[in-house]
């Protein structure tokens, strides 16, 4: 990797700090070091993930969080031996030190071998009527909308077309045809592209009873109105490491009270907590489900995936949160559209 110094941080720089520089890099990774350039740690995506599940402050020093004793190669080592040393220990990242443990590079997976083909289906909804984003979705459906000079609908195939991913299906139903003519069969982005027609409503999990086989491995399923920087294949690797029936991407959501909280016991007022801000994980609308939980969904009947979820649970099969902390935005309202359009480009 070219770039590997942009990545280095301070054992005690703030883990905010550590994620700016991460998202920058899209590498998924920090790689900590004094400021001799020796390496006295690595942070990855999963650690900051799991500090922010544990509630973890941002504020706070990296080296709370970071593992102090990664794996690393000699920077003498021929290309070949980096690149087996990866697979031997089934590494994406690697970092390179001299006798002296300083840094001198990064190998990188991607440096080797490219982008890692994936089985995996990817189902997209994108049957909704668009309602609250009239007049605009009169004409259009609202995942032909133009985002950043294309669809969104485009730009969602297109990331995961980055990670490796090939054959979707595409749910439909309102202005179905406009949507299957933009697509085609996905040729022309390199992808299979099967859809899904909704004659009548089947929500964001009943519409998978439509998929024409059954799945032999764990798939997505994403809403077709988001725009999203998300790593898929981070997530779909983060559902496979817990062994998760299903797992649902979700977002930190940050509400403020605008007024002085009062807390009472009978009519004793024991505290006052003036302005509190409370802090709640929400539905991301991206989700990775094993092919147990697709068995789970009733045939050809309105099911979203909130119910899903909460019938898993109640069948004691495990669900986890996948803490989303890249760019993404619900396109849903005329005011995320507009928001969409000076971010997006």
């Amino acid at each position: 990797m070219k770039n590997w110094k942009n990545i280095v941080v301070s054992p005690q720089a703030s883990l905010r700090e550590a994620i700016l520089r991460i998202d920058a890099s899209g590498i998924q990774m920090a790689l900590v070091a004094e400021e001799d350039m020796r390496l006295v740690g690595l942070l990855t995506d999963g650690d900051v993930r799991r500090a922010i599940l544990n509630g973890q402050d941002l504020d706070g020093p990296v080296a709370a969080c970071m593992n102090p004793r990664p794996k690393t190669g000699s920077a003498l080592l021929p290309r070949a031996e980096v690149l087996a040393m990866m697979r031997r220990f089934t590494f994406h990242h690697l970092p390179l030190v001299d006798e002296k443990g300083c840094l001198t590079g990064l190998a990188t997976i991607d440096d080797f071998l490219g982008v890692e083909a994936r089985d995996n289906w990817v189902v997209l909804m994108a049957g909704g009527l668009g309602s609250r984003l009239r007049p605009l979705t009169e004409s259009c459906p609202k995942p032909l909308l133009a985002v950043g000079g294309k669809p969104i609908l485009e730009s969602i195939l297109e990331g995961f077309l980055e990670h490796g991913f090939r054959r979707f299906f595409i749910s439909v139903n309102y202005k179905a045809e406009m949507i299957m003519d933009y697509f085609g069969d996905g040729e022309r982005w390199g992808a299979r592209i099967e859809y899904l027609h909704e004659n009548e409503r089947l929500g964001t999990a009943g519409a998978l009873s439509l998929l024409p086989e059954k799945p032999t491995a764990p798939l997505f399923v994403m809403n077709g109105d988001l725009i999203t920087q998300a790593n898929f294949a981070k997530i779909l690797d983060f559902h496979e490491q817990h062994q998760a029936t299903a797992t649902m991407a979700v977002r930190e959501y940050d509400f403020q009270v605008p007024y002085g909280v009062v807390n009472v016991e009978g009519v004793n007022i024991t505290g006052i907590e003036e302005k509190p801000t409370h802090r709640f994980f929400v539905n991301g609308g991206i989700y990775v489900l094993s092919c147990e939980a697709v068995e789970a969904i009733p045939q050809h009947t309105f099911f979203d995936m909130p119910s899903l979820f909460q019938r898993l649970g109640g069948e004691r099969k495990k669900t986890a949160a996948y803490p989303l902390r890249e760019y993404w935005l619900d396109i849903g309202r005329l005011e995320e559209y507009e928001r969409a359009q000076r971010e997006w480009g």
